[in-house]
């Protein structure tokens, strides 16, 4: 298709406003340019939904991941996508209300919807095809934070310390204490100020307390540290007189019974919020997370929206520059969450990301119905505007004051587009255009279904729960039947000259469980690569009574500093059984030798290498985020040469245009003179006619007029020639700029696609057994949980 061109996005058509029609030119947008940001403003019935689902489908048949807010449940609709489109896949998801509008049964509804889609896709130059590109393209993933249905995440279990980068940053730093803060107090029901506001101070100065420490907390943890904060004074003042222990302990008590309500188990659980694997599977895919907040309060959508937007700062900070685009985060609706007046906790680094973020190749696309509520001011550097039909002329007051900054268009041309757009017209102001236009978007693959309830989330996500429920069980390798023993209440007793640790835990009902944890530091070096390195070995592995106590090829790395081991648990906790062979110290002596030869044996250090980048993975970086990284490279070698070609095909192009003006031009000229040669002949021959006939006029006067209209035939017979001759020059001209567009479109075509399954090659460098050095071989007592289906789950911290 003409429309699928590298690095750009296939919107929809230019649409003619003086005639109100398509014309045939596709509306392509270059997907670099979205690293200024855009912003989509329409009205209900605008097309807005249809216009952003369309935007991020191009994204990700491009293999660009995406983060979507769903805050009214439309966006969950891109997983509604049907390779056959037969009346079968779109049945389970048409409005039975619709069909009885439409007077049919809902069978008979799905296959008129059917072949709707398929018309309406056919009709823009789509068809299943491309669907299914973009389905095996993406991982597509519905999170429902606050709720099962579904995919949870885990947004209250701990609050992680920012990474190194936004720690030495002090403003970045304070901004995200603050955000951090005021979106937990909000859950409290506290509105609180920065400035002014005991609770905001205080839990603020425990956090940039153990932040700055390196550390992560949790709630529990920071019940604990509200009750014994790690400073004694507050500014000046003494802790006790700022905030006294009875009302630190009130505080404490709200964030408990908080963290104990039912309704917030689920915030719990599920996976963290960490923007990579929102943004990437392990093997490099990209995906496509959509997170569904329609269920959520209003102080519920706040804290988990600001919380996900620092989240993504924290990781645009760990990424290099880049001038092509990464990654999207799209949302859906944006009122409420960056206003003209007053600081929400998702304002400051909503802010910061519009400012920061195009470094990075992270666009970000805002969307909203609703323009007067807009800080047009924070939103002054986005480089796309995407307007749709508005609402009321204070509406589109607002948007012409946002767009006349921008200059390029007049006031009064701005107001006559806006004041003309019907359903799915869109005026687009690109920064990077010499002027607006306006365009009709295209069909969406996805099948516009109207917002997706939690019900319907939960067939989506019934296979992808599925998938993550297999296998998860244990999280670490120690046996069934150790983990299916009674527990008792004090911990085995063992001879002093064995070393015992235990993993931090936090949380209630804690059961120890004995593992052998095993720590090496091992040199790696390989002169062929130019490598010499020593990495940290950790693992936990189970000892058991069979006849091989401990099997070293089932033992689990664990990411963990061997200096964060304590010597205590935590009182009231069980304890699991202890096998045999872990009473016997000499047994550890051996572990520590075999440990040793099986790292040398059978842990190498592996690195992966691509020929056709000529390109090896950095140490200790898994396989996908080395895909990731080759993924950008070859998107960014693609978007350089796409435009080295066309800037070297734009003089010849702009010339060629040129001469077709001017051609053009010089065709209208003749073809008016022609016209007027052909008039005037024929008026003078009539005019000479009628005198014969009627008598009125000299005999030498009717000769004269019909000579002179045969002269003018004749002149009106070479100005038909020139006609022909300018056509034919047109039409030259025309046949030239086709053969160069012909052979900018075989170069661009020359350029590689971004493929992320590119094949890679394994080196795997095996360490010396003298290299092997072992530091600790020792019982570590871990700890377990039970989650509400008798599952154990880990609890260290």
């Amino acid at each position: 298709m003409d429309f699928e061109k590298l690095g750009a996005f296939y919107l929809g058509k230019n649409f003619d406003l003086g005639t109100a029609t398509l014309s045939d030119q596709f509306t392509l947008y270059e997907s670099k340019q979205l690293t200024t940001h855009a912003v989509v403003i329409g009205m209900t019935g605008s097309g807005k939904t249809g216009l952003g689902i369309g935007l991020l489908e191009e994204a990700l048949v491009d293999n660009i991941p995406v983060i979507a807010v769903d805050p009214k449940g439309d966006l969950a609709n891109l997983l509604l996508t049907f390779p056959n489109l037969s009346a079968g896949e779109f049945e389970p998801w048409v409005n039975p209300e619709a069909a009885a509008q439409a007077g049919k049964p809902v069978p008979e509804f799905a296959a008129a919807q059917a072949e709707l889609w398929k018309k309406g896709l056919a009709d823009w130059g789509q068809d299943a095809a491309r669907i299914q590109k973009m389905r095996s393209s993406v991982d597509f993933t519905i999170y429902t934070p606050g709720s099962s249905a579904g995919i949870p995440v885990s947004v209250l279990k701990s609050f992680d310390a920012p990474p190194p980068a936004l720690l030495e940053d002090s403003d970045a730093m304070r901004e995200r204490i603050q955000s951090t803060t005021t979106g937990l107090l909000g859950l409290l029901g506290i509105d609180a100020d920065p400035i002014r506001s005991r609770e905001h101070i205080f839990i603020s100065s425990i956090l940039s307390a153990v932040w700055l420490e390196g550390k992560n907390l949790d709630l529990g943890g920071l019940i604990e540290k509200i009750q014994n904060p790690p400073f004694e004074k507050v500014g000046v003042m003494n802790l006790e007189s700022f905030y006294p222990s009875k009302d630190r302990f009130e505080l404490a008590m709200s964030i408990n019974n908080l963290l104990a309500s039912p309704g917030f188990a689920t915030w719990m659980e599920g996976e963290p919020l960490d923007v990579k694997n929102f943004l990437w599977t392990a093997e490099g895919k990209p995906r496509c997370s959509v997170f569904s907040i329609a269920h959520l309060s209003d102080s519920e959508r706040m804290f988990f929206v600001s919380s996900l937007l620092n989240a993504t700062l924290s990781w645009m900070r760990q990424q290099s520059g880049t001038p092509s685009l990464r990654a999207i985060f799209y949302m859906d609706e944006i009122f409420g969450y960056f206003p003209p007046n007053g600081n929400p906790p998702s304002k400051t680094p909503m802010l910061t990301l519009l400012k920061q973020a195009r470094a990075f190749g992270l666009g970000m696309v805002l969307s909203t119905q609703n323009p007067v509520d807009l800080d047009y001011k924070g939103l002054s550097n986005t480089g796309t505007w995407f307007i749709g039909r508005l609402q009321t002329e204070n509406d589109k007051a607002r948007v012409l004051e946002a767009l006349s900054s921008a200059g390029g268009t007049s006031n009064a041309d701005l107001d006559k587009m806006l004041s003309s757009l019907g359903k799915r017209v869109f005026l687009l102001h690109n920064t990077n255009n010499a002027k607006p236009i306006l365009f009709q978007t295209r069909w969406t693959m996805s099948y516009l279904a109207g917002p997706v309830t939690l019900e319907q989330i939960k067939v989506l996500m019934k296979d992808k729960k599925n998938q993550k429920t297999v296998g998860a069980g244990l999280a670490s390798p120690t046996s069934q039947a150790a983990m299916a023993s009674k527990p008792t209440s004090s911990r085995p007793s063992l001879p002093p000259s064995i070393k015992q640790f235990y993993l931090p835990a936090s949380g209630e009902g804690i059961t120890y469980h004995p593992m052998l944890f095993s720590s090496a530091n091992v040199r790696y070096a390989s002169p062929k690569q130019k490598l010499d390195v020593v990495q940290a070995k950790r693992y936990l592995v189970a000892i058991t009574d069979e006849p091989v106590p401990v099997v070293w090829d089932e033992a689990e790395p664990l990411d963990f500093d061997v200096n964060s081991l304590e010597e205590t648990g935590l009182e009231g906790a069980a304890y699991a059984e202890l096998a045999n062979a872990a009473s016997n110290a000499k047994n550890f002596d051996k572990w520590q030798k075999e440990f040793a030869k099986w790292v040398s044996a059978s842990q190498p250090l592996q690195l992966f290498t691509s020929s056709k980048f000529k390109a090896i993975s950095e140490v200790g970086e898994p396989e996908g985020d080395f895909r990731t990284r080759l993924t950008q490279v070859a998107r960014e070698q693609r978007d350089a040469g796409s435009a080295d070609i066309q800037a070297k095909y734009a003089p010849k192009l702009a010339k060629l245009e040129q001469r077709l003006h001017t051609a053009q031009a010089k065709q209208a000229e003749q073809a008016a003179q022609a016209s007027q040669a052909q008039l005037q002949a024929a008026l003078n021959v009539g005019a000479g006619i009628l005198g014969a006939l009627f008598g009125g006029g000299r005999k030498t006067n009717i000769i004269s007029k019909v000579g002179s209209g045969m002269r003018g035939a004749s002149k009106a017979f070479k100005e038909g020639q020139d006609v022909s001759r300018a056509a034919e020059s047109v039409e030259g001209v025309q046949a030239e700029l086709e053969e160069l567009q012909a052979e900018l479109a075989a170069e661009l075509e020359g350029i590689s696609a971004v493929d992320p399954n590119e094949p890679l090659e394994t080196i795997e460098i095996k360490a010396k057994a003298a290299d092997v050095g072992v530091e600790l071989v020792a019982l570590v007592w871990t700890p377990y949980t039970r989650d509400d289906k008798g599952r154990l789950t880990p609890a260290w911290a």
